[in-house]
């Protein structure tokens, strides 16, 4: 029987601060690397076997996922890396501290950016644009691709092709799959494998650094999920 075990990472030190993240690339905070090492402990106490894990390419997941691995004793697993898991790019948004965002642009529209289905924030200025198409991560990456702004459906327009080629197919050979990434990058994928209305998917809460288990029929149903 396939297992899927999604993770969203440990808290941030942006999330500590209230600030929206999205592609930023941000560390761990203590508490966030806490999470994660205690997840790590609860799948070695469980004896979860792991055969390959995939994250997105933010090290706050990355780390998450090292530290998942590093304390349950399987570093030697084979790691996928991909912007496809990356959480939903904030846009303009990003580096902005939340309650004077508020300020800013009032609380019924940063409500409408955080929490609509398909609506998406501002998109990035010039400045903010011109240092994320340098960044190397993404070099490799078609620049017509590149986000600069996304809802949660534009977040799950990319993410299910990624499910469809490589994640689904590890699953359908019989493997236990971790997938490390972000609350709106997961979100995504739940809405996918649930099946979950839009109305409700945007009132989903995932955890931090908890690993949620799914156990599913080898047709990629789920039969039942929980947290460790």
């Amino acid at each position: 029987m396939p297992k899927l075990i999604l993770c969203r990472h440990g808290q941030s030190v942006w999330n500590a601060e209230n600030i929206f993240t999205g592609w930023a690339d941000v560390e761990l905070s203590e508490q966030g690397r806490n999470e994660a090492t205690t997840s790590g402990k609860k799948l070695k106490e469980q004896e979860i076997n792991i055969d390959i894990a995939f994250t997105s390419l933010l090290k706050r997941a990355i780390k998450t996922t090292f530290h998942l691995l590093d304390e349950s004793d399987q570093l030697y697993i084979p790691v996928i890396k991909s912007w496809r898991l990356n959480e939903r790019h904030y846009g303009g948004l990003q580096g902005l501290n939340k309650d004077k965002a508020r300020e800013q642009f009032g609380e019924d529209q940063v409500h409408i950016w955080r929490r609509s289905y398909d609506t998406a924030p501002p998109q990035q200025d010039e400045t903010q644009r011109e240092s994320y198409l340098k960044d190397r991560k993404y070099e490799l990456l078609d620049r017509r691709i590149m986000p600069e702004s996304e809802s949660l459906k534009d977040t799950l327009v990319r993410v299910i092709p990624f499910w469809n080629d490589q994640i689904s197919q590890e699953l359908l050979a019989g493997k236990t799959v971790l997938v490390s990434a972000h609350g709106n990058s997961l979100r995504a994928l739940i809405k996918y494998l649930e099946n979950i209305s839009e109305e409700d998917i945007i009132n989903y809460e995932i955890k931090t650094g908890a690993p949620l288990i799914y156990e599913l029929s080898d047709d990629l149903k789920v039969i039942d999920k929980y947290y460790l």
